[in-house]
């Protein structure tokens, strides 16, 4: 299914971190990720790139494999997922720290040396990720609170405002100004202690997409490491950059379907049997709600499209043997 090849070794005159990076149709980006890479480079520390092509159809395997510098490059013949992506690369670092950094995140001026040195300074946080930032410069929601059947659906739901539950609020309404340890961070920009990766590993495969994160944190706290915010540090995170080469409509759908089927997976390794009845009881109900807030506003269609989220929901349930297994 694979081949990897080494490429260039990593120098020791500076500090080595290992960075690690999963291609999708992202061909188009490499250039302005070799710029930031480049980048932390002048800053004086060495990278030691490890890359993986999840069977791109745009040629992203080959740029990424010419024009990084890549001390390892490994080819998919097929899409194995974010996370399982990652962790075919785990037997090849090397370096105390790890850096997860997405093809389309790019990272500000002094972004690595803040994010080192916060974790030089505590050194029991064990995961870290910094501010993020859309391409207009306006705010990425980066921090984060671990997800229950209970907060998904006053979120979703909007009654999270009449309901303070811990956990519920947005993640909009996080403070995004202040350093502080937090729940989860997201994997566009994540920097993990090697000492982590030794106690708990890296992600769950049974995750193709989302939710990965979420469990890596998890476990990372569970084993009694902190996970941190730094607003100091920033990155700019495009976004949604591999989904434009494939149909809008198509790519909406199979994510939706992914995106459920994650939260379907972590809800029952994290709460069990009866978190999964929950999370469809919540979802049913959620989709009760949101339809009766569109007719009363006249919204008889819309009303009517509220029950697929319960439709999908349910369907996976059953595929999935509600939650204990994946699907892909």
């Amino acid at each position: 299914m694979i081949e990897a090849q080494t490429t260039r070794p990593a120098s020791a005159a500076t500090r080595v971190v290992d960075v690690l990076l999963v291609s999708f149709n992202s061909a188009h980006l490499i250039d302005e990720l070799r710029k930031t890479l480049d980048q932390a480079e002048r800053e004086g520390f060495t990278l030691r790139v490890l890359a993986v092509d999840n069977a791109s159809s745009d040629g992203s395997g080959e740029k990424m494999r010419t024009g990084l510098p890549c001390e390892v490059f490994i080819q998919n013949t097929q899409n194995v997922g974010f996370g399982r992506a990652n962790n075919q690369l785990l037997e090849h670092v090397r370096s105390d720290y790890v850096l997860l950094l997405n093809t389309d995140a790019f990272m500000a001026p002094g972004t690595l040396g803040k994010s080192l040195a916060y974790m030089d300074a505590h050194p029991r946080c064990g995961i870290l990720g910094v501010r993020l930032t859309h391409a207009d410069g306006t705010l990425q929601p980066s921090r984060r609170s671990f997800p229950t059947p209970l907060t998904a659906f006053l979120r979703r739901t909007g009654l999270q405002r009449l309901l303070p539950v811990r956990g519920a609020r947005l993640d909009s309404e996080e403070d995004h100004d202040q350093e502080a340890e937090c729940d989860w961070v997201t994997g566009c920009y994540y920097l993990v202690r090697r000492a982590v990766l030794d106690e708990i590993g890296l992600f769950d495969p049974r995750f193709f997409l989302y939710c990965e994160e979420v469990d890596h944190c998890r476990r990372a706290r569970d084993a009694g490491w902190s996970v941190a915010y730094l607003p100091s540090a920033t990155v700019v995170h495009l976004g949604g950059e591999s989904a434009k080469s494939v149909s809008a409509l198509s790519q909406e759908r199979q994510i939706s379907v992914i995106q459920t089927e994650s939260e379907l997976l972590y809800t029952r390794k994290h709460f069990g049997l009866a978190g999964v009845w929950a999370h469809l009881a919540l979802v049913l109900l959620g989709d009760g709600i949101l339809a009766a807030k569109d007719l009363l506003k006249g919204r008889a269609a819309s009303a009517r499209k509220q029950f697929q989220c319960s439709r999908v929901t349910f369907q996976l349930a059953r595929t999935t043997s509600f939650g204990s297994q994946p699907t892909r």
